[in-house]
C-alpha cells in the first residue's frame, strides 16, 4: 500500500513545507518517510544533475533526486538547516522510494486544496507537467511539485534508475 496523497479527494492537504533557494514548496506529507541531516552521497558515474546520486538510508541503498535542476534553481552550499527528505512516491502505478535535499524543512501545515491556484500558462520558468499549482500564503508563493510528473522524467533520462 503506497502512502501517495490523492490531490483530487482530498480538501485540505497536509504538506511538509521546505525552501529550495528562495523558492518555497510544499511536499504532501503523506509521501513522507522521514526527514534525515545530510548523508554522503556517493556518486554515480555517467549520471546527470537530475539525480545524480545514492544515499545509504538504514542500508538501503537510495536515489538523490534534484529538485533544483527541475526547476532551474541555483545550488547553494550545505549549511546547518540543510536536510534530505525520503519520500514514497507512485511512479507509474507503482511505490518508489527517493530522496530530494533541501535547503532547509520549515514546518507541517495544512493548505486548503481549493485555494490551489494553477501556475499560469505563460511567464513561469516551471515546466507546466512538474507543478500541480501554486499556494499563496502569508509565508509566500509555495509550489506544489507534481513529484511523480518530476521523477518520471528523470527515470526516462541516462543515470540511475529510481529505486523501487
Amino acid at each position: 500500500m503506497t502512502n501517495v496523497v490523492d490531490l483530487k479527494t482530498a480538501a485540505l492537504m497536509t504538506v511538509v513545507t521546505m525552501r529550495l533557494g528562495r523558492q518555497l514548496l510544499a511536499i504532501p506529507a503523506s509521501a513522507l518517510r522521514e526527514i534525515l541531516d545530510p548523508l554522503p552521497v556517493t556518486r554515480v558515474p555517467t549520471a546527470d544533475r537530475s539525480v545524480w546520486g545514492v544515499i545509504n538510508v538504514r542500508g538501503a541503498v537510495v536515489p538523490l533526486a534534484e529538485l533544483r535542476f527541475a526547476f532551474g534553481i541555483a545550488e547553494e552550499p550545505q549549511t546547518e538547516a540543510s536536510k534530505m527528505l525520503v519520500l514514497e512516491v507512485d511512479l507509474a502505478g507503482e511505490p518508489i522510494v527517493v530522496a530530494v535535499a533541501a535547503d532547509a524543512v520549515l514546518e507541517v501545515t495544512e493548505l486548503d486544496r481549493t485555494t490551489m491556484e494553477p501556475l499560469p500558462p505563460k511567464g513561469s520558468s516551471w515546466p507546466q507537467s512538474f507543478v500541480h499549482g501554486v499556494f499563496r500564503t502569508k509565508k509566500g508563493l509555495h509550489l506544489l511539485p507534481n513529484l511523480p510528473g518530476i521523477f518520471a522524467a528523470q527515470a526516462s533520462m541516462p543515470g540511475p534508475a529510481v529505486a523501487q
